[in-house]
């Protein structure tokens, strides 16, 4: 009999990834959908997925709508990729930001524990924990501490603690994805990689005159939400429970960012990047590259996109969105 997988943020860029990558391995799939006011929108990245994945209105801030559907799904394995997922937001909304990505995960824990306690947890850590902790040798890692520098790491920081808590106390698998950025064309626009990628092509169309940013000397190991998914599968598939980090080990600044992906569209980055300060975090993080070695050892795992590679891929689905 096949695997059931519900997958808390379906609808996102991870999410629908993950979907697609657990149908490919026979798994049987579910997902929630929080409901937005834009209904064209809310589930754009998964339609093509809606004769094969059951869907459920949900909200992991709702317990009772949360209780109600992992007793209907009763699923093998959850994936909690449902976030208030905007780092700078967080500074605007840091109460909300607390709620769904902090406490909302202390509740999810209490179902499981009291409801289906074999299930697998998989949750969605973030390299935001560290905030400007790096090692000596320039990574962070398991190890490195967790020092962070905004609403949205503080309340990962909670929700990772709380992972590790359930699994030593109750004996839960519960696992902790400590992944470092990952982008995509499923990447929504307010977020730095995507923003480049599209105001760079509506530039080069003569549809836009500028891009503004924020800090172009923050520095981030990105990689692409494909290969991030495949470690989430992984992750779950082990033996033995725990907190692992993703990431390519490589870091680019925003600026190499904008530089690479004007230079592809024949363009000079310096004649349309200008530095607005709204887009400026109250805290800057400053710098993030993953020492994912513990995980690549134990599963064999190796990020299969280059930087360069995902932003082609980008650059690629958003003129075909503008032509």
């Amino acid at each position: 009999m096949s695997r059931k997988a519900l997958i808390l943020g379906i609808a996102g860029q991870d999410g629908s990834y993950l979907a697609e990558l657990l149908l490919g391995r026979g798994y049987q799939v579910e997902g929630v959908i929080r409901r937005n006011s834009i209904p064209e929108h809310q589930e754009s990245r998964i339609n093509h997925l809606e004769k094969e994945v059951r869907t459920y209105y949900g909200d992991v801030s709702d317990t009772n709508s949360m209780t109600d559907i992992l007793l209907k799904s009763a699923p093998d394995e959850v994936f909690n990729l449902a976030a208030q997922s905007h780092v700078r937001i967080s500074f605007d909304i840091p109460a909300y930001t607390a709620e769904v990505n902090a406490l909302a995960v202390l509740r999810l824990l209490e179902i499981i524990r009291q409801c289906i306690p074999e299930t697998r947890l998989y949750q969605a850590s973030s390299s935001e924990m560290f905030g400007d902790s790096v090692d000596p040798d320039g990574f962070q890692r398991e190890t490195t501490p967790m020092t962070p520098v905004s609403p949205y790491g503080c309340a990962k920081l909670f929700a990772y603690s709380a992972i590790r808590n359930y699994r030593h106390a109750y004996g839960l698998y519960a696992t902790n994805g400590i992944l470092f950025n990952h982008e995509s064309p499923r990447r929504g626009t307010n977020f730095v990689t995507s923003k480049v990628v599209k105001t760079a092509v509506a530039i080069k169309l003569g549809r836009a005159s500028k891009l503004s940013l924020g800090n172009l000397d923050s520095y981030r190991d990105w990689g692409h939400s494909k290969d991030y998914v495949k470690a989430m599968h992984l992750m779950l598939g082990l033996e033995v429970p725990g907190d692992f980090v993703v990431a390519t080990g490589q870091t680019h600044s925003v600026r190499d960012l904008c530089r690479l992906v004007f230079e592809m569209l024949d363009l000079n980055y310096l004649d349309y990047v200008v530095q607005d300060p709204k887009y400026l975090r109250p805290q800057e993080l400053s710098f993030l590259r993953g020492d994912s070695s513990r995980f690549r050892q134990l599963t064999g795992w190796s990020p299969a996109i280059t930087f360069e590679d995902l932003l082609g891929e980008m650059i690629a689905h958003h003129f075909d969105r503008m032509h």
